[in-house]
């Protein structure tokens, strides 16, 4: 049995990993403390539940699963809650990684896959952002993961422990089956809160900022269906597996949208009006965030199949449609 480890996987992304990976022919095992996640989510593999500032609890996973590869998903990740409370957030990324890193290095585990962001590039306004970008994070969160980017080169200098670190951009969309899908609480990501307006569980959107130097005044992101995104982490197992060295690698598609055209795209899927309001810019918001780069496509084999906006509202509400874990 080949087990690999993920860290957060009850949460939205790691629980679509866990499909896939199932699918892949591992047998993920979920670490998680739920305090964001839902145990429903876990479906394709054995739960462990646990804080990943509890060394004892981590070495006892390690222990019994041995699993080949680690896949690290866990963290806080609201940019806007990074800024009202760092503290918090280097607390619990970044201490809770170097737990992690350091009961996977006594394990002999040294491979690690790990889940950073797009945040740690800052704003470089006009730059098509590839994995040779400085790095200039302007939120805790972003800060946050870049830190743990600089503890994983420590450790593959001191242990050998080689990592496939992912450097990702939004993410949307849910399951094409809708055996797991997007839900936070509270919600705060693009998709599934406009969603949440069309539904009625919220009055409305709002738009965080209009005045942005963009074509329609609202800020540029580029979207990752979220099993694309999952099916690139799996490939970064494989490549850990294969032998090959530490790497970083974006993933985006190259192409942004504004949160108006997200809202104009879920009209047309939805054939519904959605409700929003016009607000302030949130603390920490970067005007543009999109990858320029094809390094996953070139060494990984990686290509986004999903990953229109189109496909992702559609496949969330699906998803949203079903009550999932507010029943």
């Amino acid at each position: 049995m080949t087990n690999v480890l993920v860290t957060g996987g009850a949460g939205y992304i790691g629980s679509h990993a866990c499909k896939v990976l199932k699918q892949a022919g591992f047998t993920p095992v979920t670490f998680d403390n739920i305090s964001t996640g839902w145990e429903d989510a876990v479906k394709f593999g054995p739960l462990e539940k646990g804080d990943l500032l509890d060394r004892a609890r981590v070495d006892e996973v390690f222990e019994k699963y041995k699993p080949v590869a680690v896949m690290h998903f866990a963290a806080f990740s609201q940019v806007g809650e990074s800024m009202k409370d760092p503290g918090m957030y280097w607390r619990n990324n970044v201490q809770g990684s170097l737990t992690l890193i350091e009961a996977a290095a006594a394990a002999g585990c040294l491979n690690f896959v790990f889940s950073s962001t797009c945040a740690t590039y800052g704003e470089q306004d006009g730059v098509m952002l590839d994995e040779d970008c400085a790095q200039y994070p302007i939120n805790s969160y972003g800060a946050s993961k870049r830190a743990i980017e600089d503890i994983l080169a420590n450790f593959d200098d001191a242990y050998g422990m080689k990592s496939v670190i992912f450097r990702y951009f939004n993410v949307g969309g849910a399951d094409p089956e809708a055996e797991v899908g997007e839900f936070h609480q509270p919600e705060t990501h693009l998709i599934p809160v406009m969603l949440d307006a069309i539904a009625g569980k919220r009055p409305a959107l709002t738009i965080h900022g209009t005045d942005y130097d963009t074509p329609d005044g609202t800020c540029v992101r580029d979207y990752v269906h979220v099993i694309d995104l999952v099916e690139a982490h799996v490939l970064g197992v494989k490549w850990l597996l294969d032998g090959k060295g530490s790497r970083v690698f974006n993933l985006g598609t190259g192409s942004g949208f504004s949160v108006r055209e997200v809202i104009d795209h879920s009209r047309a899927v939805t054939n519904q009006e959605v409700p929003y309001e016009e607000g302030p810019r949130r603390p920490g918001d970067c005007v543009k965030l999109v990858s320029g780069s094809k390094r996953a496509l070139d060494e990984l084999g990686w290509e986004p199949k999903l990953s229109t906006l189109e496909q992702m509202i559609g496949d969330a509400w699906r998803w949203h449609q079903t009550g999932h874990y507010d029943k």
